[in-house]
């Protein structure tokens, strides 16, 4: 029966989930297209033109650059800007919050910290060559950024209870303070390593992608594939914990199993990330802000949406760092340019969460 008393029309499930199932390949189609056309340009726009054909047809100059770097690094921009945005929406389902975010709450912090740890343990013992991310170090440094960042995101959801209930205010400040304590043990490991692998993990921790070579690039890639595969699964989930803890377990979520779940898969996710990438931030504030208002909160489609769009995201914003500052003859770190769009745009959304309370 409807809600009146009048009977049900046959078959309305059925196309219910029909109409779902076509907004959801409507949003895969949309954001494979984004990605793309983000691939496309960042792997054709350059200080050197070169030349489709000729890339594909032989093993000249126009083939090194084009598959041997740019594509390279598209590549893992695409994974990284997927990692954080899909741990992005998930941390803002699980606070109920939408300045939730990897780099806002600590996660990424926490990350770079144990990623850090691992990177000089490794340098010192002699199994990487130099400090840089995952590439110098096999895994060890994606599983210390791995291992950092469930310590923190557990730290943080931990510490940020009030009377036993999960306040967002609250994690969110002690995501703030962690982060500021993250960084001063890393300053401390800076000083205390040699200059120019101080150095590399300077610029490293700036959010620099770089130019992976194929070992890296694979391992990245099916971290990030696998941390994004279990957040699409728990979507479903994720739309009850977003209606609050009772609520949810009302509805029959195993409230502890499905958080705990989401914990591992977005710390997965960010610890990848940063692993790949260095500390690159609010790619997970950005890029779910815009697809909310496009697509609405059902995480369903959020969630494969943020991995695309975010992937797409990224790779321009990269492509961006790389060309716009070409007559200065430098190149900024792609987090730069993701924390001067992120800064004022939590600002904004700060106050104008403060305007409707």
């Amino acid at each position: 029966m409807r809600a009146g008393g009048t009977p049900a029309a046959p078959g309305t499930p059925g196309r219910a989930a029909g109409r779902a199932g076509a907004r959801l390949a409507l949003v895969l189609a949309a954001g494979l297209a984004s990605v793309a056309a983000a691939l496309a340009v960042a792997v054709l726009a350059g200080p050197h033109p070169v030349s489709l054909d000729a890339a594909l047809a032989g093993d000249g100059p126009d083939r090194a650059i084009l598959l041997g770097l740019r594509l390279p690094r598209a590549l893992l921009g695409a994974a990284v800007g997927a990692a954080l945005a899909t741990a992005g929406v998930a941390l803002q389902a699980l606070l109920r919050n939408a300045l939730a975010e990897p780099f806002v709450l600590g996660v990424s912090g926490g990350a770079a910290l144990g990623g850090t740890a691992m990177l000089v343990a490794s340098a010192a013992l002699g199994s990487g060559s130099a400090i840089g991310g995952l590439a110098a170090s096999g895994t060890a440094g994606a599983i210390g950024a791995a291992g950092g960042a469930a310590a923190s995101t557990a730290l943080v959801f931990a510490l940020g209870r009030v009377g036993g209930r999960l306040s967002p205010e609250s994690a969110l400040l002690v995501g703030v303070v962690f982060n500021a304590f993250a960084a001063g043990l890393i300053t401390v490991v800076k000083v205390l390593v040699a200059p120019e692998q101080a150095a590399q993990l300077l610029y490293w921790l700036m959010g620099a992608v770089g130019y992976a070579d194929a070992g890296t690039l694979v391992a990245g890639t099916t971290l990030v594939a696998v941390a994004v595969a279990a957040l699409v699964l728990l979507s479903g989930q994720l739309n009850l914990l977003a209606l609050g803890d009772e609520e949810a377990a009302s509805l029959g979520v195993e409230v502890g199993r499905a958080r705990g779940a989401v914990f591992l898969a977005a710390s997965l996710a960010t610890g990848a990330a940063v692993a790949l990438a260095g500390m690159v931030g609010f790619v997970g504030l950005i890029v779910p802000h815009f697809l909310r208002r496009l697509f609405g909160p059902d995480h369903r489609l959020l969630v494969p949406a943020s991995a695309l769009f975010g992937a797409a995201f990224l790779v321009l914003a990269d492509a961006l760092a790389r060309l716009a500052f070409l007559p200065l003859g430098s190149e900024p770190p792609v987090g730069a340019l993701t924390a001067l769009a992120g800064g004022p745009f939590f600002l904004w959304l700060l106050r104008r969460g403060e305007r409707t309370a």
